[in-house]
């Protein structure tokens, strides 16, 4: 594996679409979860533009939410590989995996705003639609149903499995579509 920067792995579980694009992985450390809340307010800040509370309420909100998801994806995905991403250098965002006998679990992946809409994301999502693949397993992923990234998912072959109320399990399976990945 090749190292971009102190820890940054750019050819991590041979993801080449994600590196081509620059982008190389670390595992989540403590030092870290500053960086983290502040992708994860980033993700919420449009939903809570229109709250009328002042900005040290609503940084106090989504610090006390960030910890909680925190806690809860640790507790529920024991096993998970737990990656923030970086280009050049710079902390871009994260992506969380688990890899169950029957599937591969999206548990998260974001990035900060001015990171979006760059072709990051759907290198990455590529790369793990054909790591699961080649180990003939399904994809799926919890989707709010509002999320523009929604549009990318169905591209790619992603399916609504479950209504969850404000998400969607989405799943990609490895038997029934067989996405061109290049």
């Amino acid at each position: 594996m090749a190292l971009d920067a102190p820890g940054i792995i750019t050819s991590a579980f041979g993801w080449a679409r994600a590196a081509e694009v620059g982008c190389g992985f670390r595992r989540l450390s403590e030092a870290d979860l500053p960086f983290l809340g502040r992708l994860y307010a980033s993700t919420r800040a449009e939903e809570l533009a229109p709250v009328p509370w002042s900005e040290a309420h609503k940084a106090a909100f989504l610090e006390q939410q960030f910890r909680a998801q925190h806690a809860h994806y640790q507790q529920h995905y024991p096993n998970a590989d737990w990656l923030v991403i970086a280009r050049q250098g710079e902390d871009v965002g994260r992506f969380y995996l688990e890899r169950w006998p029957s599937q591969h679990r999206i548990i998260d992946i974001a990035f900060l705003p001015e990171h979006r809409g760059r072709g990051y994301g759907e290198a990455l999502l590529r790369d793990a639609i054909e790591e699961a693949k080649a180990a003939g397993k399904d994809v799926s992923i919890h989707v709010e149903k509002l999320n523009p990234a929604m549009r990318l998912y169905r591209r790619l072959g992603f399916i609504t499995e479950e209504d969850k109320g404000v998400y969607d399990l989405m799943r990609w399976r490895a038997a029934e579509r067989q996405v061109k990945i290049a």
